[in-house]
């Protein structure tokens, strides 16, 4: 259980001028990576033993394989196979199949694979949380926010594995990306007989989202303003405190808000789209979501990076770092990083796949933390390099090494260059160092008994318009476009940053309207993608990502995390837009078909 508390909600209730109260339901999701679990297991004649597998996090793997065969974790090497995904769905759990498969080769002196089928993987493996909700808002007349109460239930399934961090998480998010003043949280994770849920993209934020951004319309319609009004009068603004009261430093909720509503002409489409005729009718909604990008307070344990930079003598570059590729686009990113950094060229950079033999513990790749804290260590790796190549340019240039600029792959001092190529030689030719270790810690972050403090040390901010019809005799939504944007700090891969956002909003969209876990006394009733629908590219609709870049002061070249972000907003905004079309509130995912039809059925025969 975790709580926050600030100010006097009591207080402030009894002064507010409209008060509003909902509770809502969230289901299951699964995370439907590519191929399923799987490990290798191979001992060594040394009695050593190498781990492959798919997997995020493999000093997790490594700490646990060192625990079941009581190895040294200096004869246990852990290294990951190219992973299609993971989603959090590939962070512990890994760890035991791994587990399995090395006990049975420690046993049998011989290489094991153990690969889980769909169903079994299904059946076993961790989901995102169902979820329960209750909350209450109250506002003045003018929509200022006085007062939120939120209480907010995750179900953890038989073990409690990660649910204490996805709680924590959704505890510091619960009251979403407002100034309120006035702010009581309790939250709570259960343990129940059922199948046990873990990390999933957002790790607790989408639950509470939807209910607490789908309240926040209601609460504008009481009030009789427009849903965007009352999200530019209460989104966190650069000097306002979070629920745990920590000051904002970021440019905040405006820009992310401000672009989205001009590029999805929202007030136009939202005051026109009124009493139409038909069975099909058409609707536009809002939401806003911030996102602590790292492990925060409650994982600061684990908040660590390491990288290895080796120029070679041809200038050629050997990358490694301690968090994972899984489709992310990771090992691109760093490896620009790197280039960047070092001046070199990009193709020269070789980035090594995660070996827990060649990088310190880098911690999980999670929360969105990859670019953030890998690009760090790099930039840390690269400085010293950096002063080798200065230094051998200069006696090149016949200059001091403080004179020397970057630029380009280039070595410049007045009109006079050398190569990256003749830098390096140089370097190698004088015996300075061209290798080196990198390690970044990020700042103190903080979260007492009250909830109260630092809790991120950085935020992404985002805002989704969605425009979307309704089929009325149907239930059935089509979807017609989607805005997403996010103030990422800077793109270092523009192009994979949309493709980022263009992916989470889709796996979005499917947690909102098709992913449907059905689990009756414990069982899951439809372990596969026959009973388990997921969306395609067919149910895709334009995804238009806005990419804002308001650079982030501790990130590496400005840039903040992004991995997660773009599904957190889209349930809620999809509640919205369907309200916005036929005037009923859903307060359940996933909204099928068949509950809009009973909620349209409700609202006519009340």
């Amino acid at each position: 259980t975790y709580k926050i508390i600030k100010g006097n909600t009591k207080k402030a209730f009894r002064k507010a001028d409209v008060v509003v109260e909902k509770e809502f339901r969230t289901n299951y999701q699964v995370h439907a990576y590519l191929e399923p679990q799987g490990m290798v297991a191979e001992p060594r004649p040394d009695r050593s033993m190498n781990i492959y597998g798919s997997m995020q996090c493999p000093f997790y793997v490594l700490d646990a394989v060192s625990v079941v065969l009581g190895f040294p974790k200096n004869r246990i090497t852990v290294i990951q196979a190219a992973t299609g995904g993971g989603f959090g769905g590939k962070e512990d759990v890994p760890s035991i199949l791994a587990s399995h498969a090395a006990l049975m080769a420690y046993h049998t002196a011989r290489p094991v694979k153990l690969i889980y089928d769909r169903e079994e993987d299904f059946q076993s493996m961790s989901k995102r949380h169902p979820g329960w909700a209750r909350v209450k808002y109250g506002a003045r007349k003018d929509g200022r926010l006085l007062a939120a109460e939120i209480t907010y239930i995750i179900d953890a399934g038989a073990y409690s594995t990660l649910s204490p961090i996805v709680l924590w998480r959704g505890t510091v998010h619960s009251s979403g990306p407002y100034n309120i003043p006035n702010v009581r949280i309790q939250n709570y994770a259960v343990a129940t007989n059922k199948v046990p849920c873990g990390a999933f993209r957002g790790f607790g934020q989408p639950q509470i989202s939807f209910a607490q951004e789908s309240l926040m319309d209601e609460l504008a319609i009481r009030l009789n303003i427009s849903p965007a009004r009352i999200r530019q009068i209460n989104g966190l603004k650069k000097g306002d405190r979070t629920a745990t009261s920590h000051i904002v430093r970021e440019k905040g909720t405006t820009d992310v808000l401000d672009k989205v509503l001009r590029a999805s002409q929202y007030h136009k489409k939202q005051s026109s789209l009124q009493d139409q005729q038909g069975e099909i009718k058409k609707g536009i909604g809002l939401s806003l979501s911030y996102y602590g990008v790292g492990l925060g307070a409650a994982g600061k344990y684990l908040s660590r990076a390491g990288a290895f930079l080796q120029i070679e003598n041809d200038g050629s570059v050997r990358l490694a770092f301690g968090n994972t590729e899984m489709g992310q686009g990771a090992k691109t990113v760093l490896a620009q990083i790197a280039a960047q950094a070092l001046n070199a060229p990009y193709p020269d950079i070789y980035v090594m796949d995660p070996d827990t033999s060649r990088i310190p513990d880098s911690g999980p790749t999670v929360a969105s933390r990859t670019t953030f804290m890998s690009g760090n260590a790099i930039l840390d790796a690269s400085r010293p390099l950096v002063q080798s190549l200065k230094k051998a340019a200069a006696g090149l240039l016949q200059c001091k090494p403080g004179q020397v600029v970057c630029h380009d792959t280039g070595f410049y001092y007045k009109k006079k260059k050398v190569s990256y190529p003749g830098a390096v030689s140089e370097a190698y030719r004088k015996k300075y160092r061209m290798s080196s270790q990198g390690w970044y810690v990020p700042p103190e972050q903080t979260f007492d008994d009250l909830g109260q403090g630092s809790a991120y040390y950085t935020y992404t901010y985002s805002a989704n318009a969605v425009e979307l019809e309704v089929n009325i005799r149907t239930g059935e939504v089509k979807l017609i476009k989607v805005w997403a944007a996010h103030d990422i700090g800077k793109a270092i891969n523009p192009q994979q940053a949309e493709a980022q956002i263009q992916g989470g909003v889709l796996q979005g969209i499917g947690y909102a309207l098709y992913e449907n876990l059905i689990v009756k006394n414990g069982i899951i009733v439809n372990p596969n993608f026959t009973g388990y629908i997921i969306p395609t590219i067919k149910d895709a609709p334009e995804i238009v990502p806005v990419i804002v870049e308001n650079r982030d002061r501790l990130g590496p070249f400005g840039a903040r995390g992004l991995g997660e972000p773009p599904l957190i907003g889209l349930a809620p905004a999809i509640a919205n837009a369907i309200r916005h079309a036929t005037g009923i509130r859903l307060l359940e995912l996933p909204m099928v078909p068949e509950k809009i039809l009973e909620e349209l059925n409700r609202s006519r025969n009340p």
